[in-house]
């Protein structure tokens, strides 16, 4: 390996290396731009490196260790492309010299990857991790961070360590970024402390919402532009946030359109912006028409309720997740299991176990609004008091060996589980599950999903056993039907669905998780409280309009429920008409 005279550069891809003698500024671009076009053309040794010495100053015979260095960079950029690994080769190189060339700039413009931080390899991490930590920007600690709950995105570091090294003091910073860095919980929180590593502040002084236009033909990612200016201090309310939709429904937006044809297509609403939480600065923002976030802000606040997710297989659906073939005269049933979108492949058999610890399970797609019917079955290893903690082997063995002896097929898959292997010790039984507590088997719960939108409904009871919703759905366990129908009032009612849908990412995949009743504040039910006795009859009424496909009565119905909800969060019916509307212009 060449160390003399030779440069080391760091990338998401490994290190990788170049001749000091090209390290020049003038040199740099065209080097750039002629790797990332040779790998395109595929060319071999021979045409690289007359190409090569024809564009650059490097002669053979007196500069062959610096060829022989560019030409071993090229073979791994061509390594990487034909594996897959597709990169913007030229815009790497000039970006990781450019503190070599570039002072500081009035002006910096820009469209950071946006990579997930779990989705980076692990040399990448390591050798990143110092400017995380300098400037702060991960927001969760220890156990946390390893429950997977960090998310933060490669963009967030790019922005502050651009900021931090090429911006001039009172200088503005305009990227491209991720939305979820203004709305999720736990991504980006490091990023909305808007302060560097050395505590000089940043001040967000616009942003531009554009989720709903898709502007990148072929990718469903979220899209903002945010303006940052170095060396002040953002305000709140935020008060310039511009929410982009589309008004011609159906049409997508050519990235070739002009920006007259681009404004003919679409509205903007000028919005505000503050933290969820007044209290911590580093909250998801809340979005919205100033009335309607003054409005909204008598619902926020920590509810009286708490909401788990449901039974996590770890990934392994197709060991768990079953339907019942039939029912054996001897008490056994056959049961076989469901392997069809299952993320992890597992054989497909068949088996008659014991239906001890099979229970009815209801996944994502067996939940809608006022509606919730399972369609499957789920082998629970946990029971009732045991928390965290599954059946030990031996009583397992013993009490349901015929369930032992499925499980057991499986043992390689579900040690294998990254999450076993992080969660639990080694000799924990390999079929342990995630996230199981008595709030788990409770009978009554409300439950919705966490993906895409909120949409309450109770679960049943059937037979004499708790259903099981799955781990993309959210519950909360009830002491009664009164009290699980009350909250599923108060979650379909118009205010709730304004208030997360200001807070969060419209349609993410984390819109309805646990947090959102750590921010919006559900009384406790009260028997005596004649609104909320009021409530659950018609989160009853609903459920059975809904039912028997009602659409009249259940928008009556809906919106008694609103009326009622606006009186417990004591909302003016102005209010409420300014929320109603508010929801509205964003879903």
């Amino acid at each position: 390996m060449f160390t003399k005279g030779i440069l080391r550069f760091n990338t998401a891809v490994g290190p990788l290396f170049l001749p000091q003698s090209l390290v020049q500024a003038r040199y740099i671009d065209p080097l750039a731009n002629f790797l990332e076009e040779a790998v395109k053309l595929n060319l071999n040794r021979g045409q690289f490196i007359n190409m090569l010495t024809d564009r650059l100053p490097l002669i053979p015979g007196r500069d062959d260790r610096d060829i022989e260095v560019v030409y071993q960079l090229y073979d791994k950029l061509l390594g990487f492309e034909q594996q897959g690994i597709n990169g913007i080769w030229a815009r790497i190189i000039k970006n990781a010299f450019a503190p070599l060339f570039n002072g500081e700039f009035d002006y910096i413009a820009g469209n950071p990857p946006w990579v997930n931080w779990e989705s980076l390899p692990e040399n990448y991490r390591k050798d990143t991790s110092n400017l995380w930590q300098k400037h702060n920007l991960f927001s969760y600690k220890g156990f946390d961070a390893i429950l997977g709950k960090a998310k933060d995105d490669i963009s967030i570091l790019m922005t502050y360590v651009a900021t931090d090294k090429y911006l001039k003091e009172d200088g503005k910073l305009g990227f491209l970024i991720t939305q979820s860095v203004f709305k999720t919980a736990g991504a980006g929180q490091g990023f909305r402390r808007f302060r560097l590593g050395d505590g000089k502040p940043i001040q967000v002084l616009h942003v531009d919402d554009m989720v709903e236009l898709q502007p990148f033909e072929g990718a469903s990612n979220r899209t903002s532009v945010v303006i940052l200016q170095k060396g002040r201090v953002t305000k709140y309310p935020m008060p310039s946030y511009l929410y982009w939709r589309k008004t011609a429904k159906g049409k997508s937006i050519a990235q070739s359109a002009k920006l007259e044809d681009v404004l003919q297509m679409t509205q903007r609403k000028q919005f505000s912006a503050q933290p969820v939480d007044e209290n911590d600065l580093t909250s998801p923002w809340l979005t919205g028409k100033p009335k309607a976030i003054r409005a909204v802000k008598k619902v926020l606040g920590q509810s009286d309720y708490v909401a788990h997710e449901g039974v996590n297989t770890g990934g392994a659906n197709g060991v768990y997740w079953v339907d019942i073939v039939n029912k054996r005269p001897d008490g056994l049933v056959l049961i076989s299991n469901i392997t069809e979108g299952a993320k992890r492949k597992v054989e497909s058999v068949q088996m008659a176990i014991e239906p001890d610890l099979l229970y009815s399970l209801l996944r994502g797609r067996d939940v809608k609004k006022w509606q919730a019917e399972p369609s499957a079955y789920v082998i629970v290893t946990h029971e009732f008091g045991m928390k965290l903690n599954a059946i030990p082997e031996d009583e397992m063995k013993t009490s349901y060996p015929k369930t032992y002896q499925y499980l057991k097929r499986f043992e390689v898959v579900l040690r294998e589980r990254a999450a076993y292997k992080r969660y639990f010790r080694s000799d924990a039984p390999f079929y342990s599950m995630f996230d199981v507590g008595d709030y788990t088997f409770a009978a009554y719960k409300v439950v919705w999903t966490r993906i895409a939108k909120i949409e309450a409904a109770i679960v049943n009871i059937l037979e004499e056993k708790p259903i099981i919703p799955q781990e993309t759905i959210t519950m909360v366990s009830c002491k009664n039907h009164k009290e699980a129908h009350y909250i599923a009032a108060m979650v379909n009612s118009v205010i709730f669905q304004y208030a997360t849908s200001s807070y969060s990412q419209i349609g993410g995949k984390s819109m309805g998780s646990m947090h959102v009743l750590q921010n919006i504040h559900i009384p406790k039910f009260n028997s005596a409280d004649k609104v909320h006795q009021e409530l659950a009859s018609l989160s009853e009424n609903a459920h059975q309009a809904t039912a028997m496909g009602d659409g009249e009565k259940l928008r009556e119905i809906e919106q008694r429920i609103d009326e009622l909800a606006a009186q417990i969060w004591g909302l003016s019916r102005e209010e409420l008409a300014e929320i109603q509307n508010s929801l509205k212009e964003i879903v």
